[in-house]
């Protein structure tokens, strides 16, 4: 058997994402999630992932891409980790068999809500995996954020003692690990001393997003400009940024965009995959049944018969112009403002996936208001020390 070692990294080029649904349980019942239907009930079999994984890995023309991400989510996936640990050992055990290209090209991928993150059977799994491995801890920030939304679906506590707990394990495993912070209309006063906070924890990069959702009030996108105005300030005052980084802040967005130049679909939906307990292929996460508030699951195909490629064809035809009113390809300010292709299927007054969500519109433009105000700031610094540089 010839093993191919002119793949290189699994990060050259684009990776495909595969993503096992293995639980739709967790403990938590955060107040802002977008899975309206959590359950005890669905898990996913391990013959049902068998099947998926050979079919996946029997039919390299539907999948050409060089490296794979598999991505394990629930619910809380750890919850399940028993079943994760047989469904990767069967992966490369399979992608060696088969000499698939895979096999020194893939990553494994979870998002956790780092409660049991300690146990054994948790730290047994890492460890063995470690090399191939990609694990992400939610941590809102400051107990008041996270305990505002992040709480127990038993008691309704609050979740932040037993995550921070395991903060330290995890930085340790993983020093360049970041998190996940989701901002929704109530807990917008807390941006500011949530981000510090979490640098003060020693987490680095601080991956933060509004909600997608139409939940934002009156005054919400000033309260979200005042915020990250005074983190701005907090931030380059203690030069924070030389080696922290809060994803609000980015040199690339609040620009216009060119039709034709950046006429790109913003996330992946169509070019990942995600199988469920069922067995069922979805185009993304977020059309599956338990994402979806008002509309039907969009199911591409399932274990049995395949991917069906006239039901994933409109999403390879998704961009920015076939989905976006006029006021969205016009604005000077378009450039990353972000959506997600399920919440517009979601939010959508007819069936279709062709109709953006523009709620989050002010959003966007009071974080480009709070953008320029950071680095303008910066660029002021920059050419003060560059003169003291040259007296």
């Amino acid at each position: 058997m010839i093993i191919r070692d002119d793949i290189g990294s699994w990060e050259d080029g684009r990776a495909k994402t595969v993503t096992f649904i293995v639980t739709k349980d967790c403990q938590l019942a955060c107040k802002y999630c977008y899975l309206v239907g959590k359950n005890s009930r669905e898990r996913m079999s391990f013959e049902v992932a068998r099947q998926a994984i050979d079919y996946i890995l029997d039919n390299p023309a539907l999948f050409p891409e060089k490296s794979v991400v598999f991505e394990f989510i629930g619910g809380e996936p750890f919850i399940e980790i028993d079943l994760i640990d047989r469904i990767c050992d069967y992966l490369k055990e399979q992608m060696f068999v088969k000499n698939h290209p895979w096999f020194n090209s893939y990553r494994f991928s979870l998002s956790t809500n780092g409660i049991n993150y300690h146990e054994p059977k948790v730290q047994r799994y890492i460890e063995k995996n470690k090399s191939h491995l990609s694990v992400g801890i939610t941590i809102d920030g400051t107990r008041a954020k996270h305990d505002m939304n992040r709480v127990y679906k038993s008691s309704g506590r609050g979740s932040y003692d037993d995550v921070v707990r395991n903060i330290p394990l995890w930085l340790s495993q993983f020093p360049g690990g970041g998190t996940k912070v989701t901002v929704s209309s109530p807990d917008l006063p807390y941006i500011k001393e949530s981000v510090l906070h979490l640098f003060s924890l020693g987490i680095r990069e601080v991956s933060i997003n509004c909600v997608f959702e139409d939940v934002w009030q009156e005054g919400d996108d000033r309260i979200l400009e005042e915020q990250l105005i005074a983190l701005a300030d907090a931030m380059i005052s203690d030069r924070l940024y030389e080696d922290h980084n809060c994803s609000f802040f980015s040199d690339y967005i609040g620009k216009p965009l060119d039709p034709e130049k950046d006429n790109r679909n913003w996330c992946g939906a169509g070019k990942m995959l995600s199988i469920d307990a069922a067995g069922n292929f979805y185009p993304c996460t977020r059309f599956a049944g338990y994402s979806l508030r008002s509309k039907q699951p969009i199911i591409i195909g399932n274990i049995h018969d395949g991917i069906d490629t006239d039901r994933l064809r409109p999403f390879l035809t998704l961009d920015r112009t076939t989905q976006s009113p006029q006021k969205c390809i016009d604005c000077e300010v378009a450039s990353g403002c972000a959506w997600c292709q399920g919440e517009n299927y979601d939010a959508a007054d007819t069936p279709t996936i062709f109709q953006r969500s523009t709620a989050i519109c002010k959003m966007h433009k009071a974080r480009v208001r709070a953008n320029n105000y950071y680095w303008s700031r910066l660029a002021r610094i920059a050419e003060k020390e560059g003169a003291q540089c040259n007296i």
